[in-house]
């Protein structure tokens, strides 16, 4: 059974991937290129598979790389949403998104492995 799941869910990637990446893509926000427009599509396909883990996720390290993922996509966006708009704050928004989600996720992990956070 668990081989099935493993194997649909790759049906589904790869499908995914390939609408992504062959077929037409409106231009997004007025965007001046059909690539920034596909990885801002990829970068939502990937944080909906993030969101999937988080809900879904069967123990809690499982939970906790999947909000660590969320987070590296979230400086994504932002690194993406800089280069259509010229704004450089975007990319100052991820670096302290990036600065706060290594905190958070080195205390999740202090956490869940039963430890205090001074050790």
């Amino acid at each position: 059974m668990k081989n099935y799941r493993w194997a649909g869910g790759l049906v589904v990637l790869v499908i995914l991937a390939g609408a992504i990446l062959f077929c037409p893509v409106p231009l997004m926000l007025g965007w001046q290129s059909n690539f920034l427009a596909r990885a801002f599509l990829c970068l939502l396909v990937s944080a909906a598979l993030c969101f999937f883990r988080i809900f879904k996720g069967p123990t809690a390290p499982d939970r906790a790389v999947a909000v660590d993922m969320l987070g590296i996509l979230i400086v994504g966006f932002c690194a993406l949403l800089s280069i259509p708009t010229g704004r450089d704050w975007y990319i100052d928004i991820g670096i302290a998104w990036a600065l706060q989600s290594f905190i958070g996720i080195m205390a999740l992990s202090k956490y869940l492995e039963g430890k205090d956070f001074d050790e």
